[in-house]
């Protein structure tokens, strides 16, 4: 009732206001509204409309921003609700992973990204997952997208080289990492995977590079030593590269910069000899062989010698080292064996089985032993003494003698190389029979690197077996 005579008030006294001035403002005016068209409005009835007008302008311009606002509010809300509904999907497809039902995390990071495809941390993830299944394709076409929604994300780049090493598509795997580089030039973690990669690939130049300033980077000191190792490998690597080139010069700094950060490092030694065996300095070669020899007591070099000595046809030079190498250590039955084996080798019957009969210790250890000596029976007409050593030959699995093993990963080869092919280690390989195997190579530390599978061919010409 009252808000009924406030309103009869309010227009009663509107009429009344509206009479009052109309009487004080006499007289009409002229409103054209067209060319033939116009109206004939008192003063107070224009300002009134006028009035009118203006208050409807600003009742819409107030109910126009109202609405937007409304409508700002509802899409806010909504965008809110969906953001809460992917965390919910990410978060439970996180869970799932880590319980290890892989099905039902893919099936959960697959909603979310339904909802929002340019959810990185759903995109990552799924692509580890899909990686991990080796669908190397869709873990990069994941990353990828990742990627172009936020090109500077460390972690997406660094996932999608992984993608990409493992897809074995290593050059592009290189340009992800080089990016990162670019972003971060000092990330440890993307300077150690490029280089990884550059060593895969036999670029031992580029790998050498950042060695030098992983050589430099500030580690623990285990991890130091470590990468100190690495940096002599890839110098003699190079070395290698630029020998086998016909850069022999350029190879000597290197093999020469390999033996100043390690003094015991044999391959970089054995390299400096093949560079003076190809420049016709044999006689060099051997005093350096037998000053390493002197220096290390590594039965390698002696191989190495015994090749160089029957190549030339001087058997008599290499059977004089090894005697005088016995001559310093008479009980090394290691050296017994192979003088043995190198009589042998010469048809020099009576010699070898003179020696090798009064070997101890490789004869438990390598077929090879057991073959020569009943060689060397039947030679003498011992026919029971022969069928005996056959019968020990026999029982060993392997068919012929394997000379090398790997002191870090326990590889046996026939030939002998700078580094290991399955660990990737350098200066690790032994001479069979090796007496003492619980002690690691010269100049090695049981923190050895990383295995790689990369294939590497020695400098030394293999050395023959029986």
């Amino acid at each position: 009732m009252l808000r009924l005579l406030t309103s009869i008030f309010l227009i009663s006294a509107g009429i009344f206001l509206y009479s009052y001035f109309r009487e004080l403002n006499p007289g009409t005016i002229t409103v054209h509204t067209g060319p033939a068209t116009q109206f004939e409005l008192s003063a107070v009835t224009l300002a009134v409309f006028c009035m009118a007008v203006g208050a409807v302008l600003v009742a819409l311009a107030v109910g126009m921003r109202q609405t937007v606002h409304v409508i700002g509010n509802w899409r806010s809300t909504r965008l809110q609700r969906r953001k809460e509904k992917v965390d919910a999907l990410h978060r439970e497809g996180t869970h799932a992973f880590m319980s290890r039902r892989i099905s039902d995390a893919v099936g959960l990071f697959e909603k979310a990204l339904a909802i929002d495809p340019n959810r990185t941390d759903s995109l990552l993830w799924l692509g580890n997952i899909y990686r991990s299944e080796n669908n190397y394709a869709e873990a990069i076409r994941l990353h990828q997208h990742a990627q172009r929604i936020d090109d500077r994300n460390i972690e997406i780049l660094l996932e999608l080289a992984k993608d990409l090493e493992s897809a074995k598509r290593y050059e592009d795997a290189l340009q992800a990492l080089q990016k990162i580089l670019r972003i971060e030039p000092d990330n440890l973690t993307a300077l150690i995977r490029k280089r990884d990669l550059l060593i895969r690939l036999e670029k031992w130049s580029d790998a050498l590079e950042i060695q030098h300033r992983m050589a430099k980077a500030n580690l623990p000191e285990a991890e130091r030593r470590a990468e100190a190792m690495l940096l002599t490998g890839c110098m003699y690597e190079v070395g290698r590269q630029l020998l086998e080139r016909g850069h022999a010069d350029k190879a000597r700094r290197y093999f020469r910069g390999a033996i100043k950060k390690d003094r015991t490092f044999l391959p970089a030694y054995i390299g400096l000899g093949e560079i003076l065996i190809q420049e016709g300095k044999t006689k060099e070669a051997v005093e350096i062989l037998k000053k390493v020899y002197a220096k290390t007591r590594n039965v390698i070099i002696l191989h190495r010698l015994e090749e160089l000595f029957l190549e030339q046809g001087e058997p008599g030079e290499i059977i004089r080292t090894y005697q005088e190498a016995l001559q310093q250590d008479p009980n090394n039955a290691v050296l017994q064996f192979y003088l043995g084996k190198l009589y042998y080798r010469l048809e020099m019957v009576d010699e070898a089985f003179d020696i090798l009969s009064t070997v101890e210790g490789p004869q438990d250890q390598l077929v090879d032993y057991h073959k020569i000596m009943a060689n060397l029976f039947l030679r003498k007409q011992h026919m029971e003494q022969a069928v005996v050593e056959l019968k020990k030959a026999l029982q060993f699995k392997k068919r012929v003698v394997v000379p090398y093993v790997c002191t870090a990963c326990q590889q046996e080869t026939t030939e002998w190389s700078g580094r290991c092919r399955r660990c990737g280690n350098w200066n690790t390989f032994v001479a069979l029979p090796w007496l003492e195997g619980g002690h690691a190579a010269a100049g090695r530390d049981s923190g050895a690197s990383p295995a790689r599978t990369i294939p590497y061919q020695g400098i030394a010409s293999p050395f023959e077996t029986v």
